[in-house]
């Protein structure tokens, strides 16, 4: 039987109350394989980022049972969350959000530390892995878009976690830069088995994933598997 990365029963998230509440997610049932790329998937609004924030206890579910990494995720308290996140999930967003004064290598030197590893073996281990070791040394205004946000990676991955949430990683770059961000996020997860989720509204990206899970209105509408993933080199958007 397959290890779980994932699973939730009931999950629910509503923001606000009375008459201005609105249902983010709406009874989410389901589970996810260890080592599968999945793709989220449904226009703004549809719920997938409230998911995905849910699954890297970046917020809390208003109702439901949610697991991640063999771990309960809605009984924990704040300063539990805080001490999953740090040792159990990489993040990477849309917007790099690099630290300008830093360096590539100490961007990602920052949260290995925080992780209590020896931090500058496992930063330069880290971009080695996304291709950008010969760039430790420049700042983020050196770096364009694509680097940055492969320096991003690096650092969301230098701890090696076994979950990596991606929210639109290629929201802010071209298609060429898209690719090649989108081909080290699938070579990670080959080549460490590590579980990636990774919300997007572009259907395009969905074609390399192991699995698409289809939101709408804060409820899964679609789950299928891909047979065949396309190589990120041949995406088209």
């Amino acid at each position: 039987m397959s290890e779980m990365a994932v699973r939730a029963e009931g999950l629910a998230r509503t923001y606000g109350t009375g008459a201005v509440a609105v249902d983010a997610l709406v009874g989410v049932d389901l589970e996810i394989e260890s080592g599968q790329f999945v793709v989220l998937l449904g226009p703004s609004g549809s719920g997938k980022t409230t998911l995905l924030n849910l699954v890297g206890a970046i917020d809390v579910p208003t109702a439901g049972h949610l697991e991640v990494d063999g771990i309960r995720l809605d009984g924990l308290d704040g300063e539990g969350r805080t001490r999953f996140r740090r040792e159990h999930v990489g993040f990477v967003f849309q917007f790099f959000n690099l630290i300008p004064t830093l360096t590539a290598l100490e961007n990602v030197q920052l949260i290995t530390e925080l992780t209590g590893r020896d931090g500058s073996d496992q930063a330069r281990a880290a971009l080695e892995a996304v291709g950008m070791a010969d760039r430790a040394d420049h700042f983020p205004a050196a770096l364009s878009g694509g680097e940055q946000q492969r320096v991003a990676i690096a650092r969301a991955v230098a701890k090696r976690p076994r979950l990596l949430l991606a929210d639109e990683p290629t929201g802010a770059l071209d298609l060429e830069t898209g690719r090649r961000v989108l081909d080290v996020i699938s070579r990670l997860n080959r080549e460490r088995a590590m579980t990636v989720l990774l919300v997007t509204h572009n259907a395009v990206i969905a074609e390399m994933a192991d699995r698409v899970i289809r939101l709408r209105d804060g409820r899964i509408v679609a789950d299928t598997l891909n047979p065949n993933p396309v190589a990120a080199d041949r995406l088209e958007w």
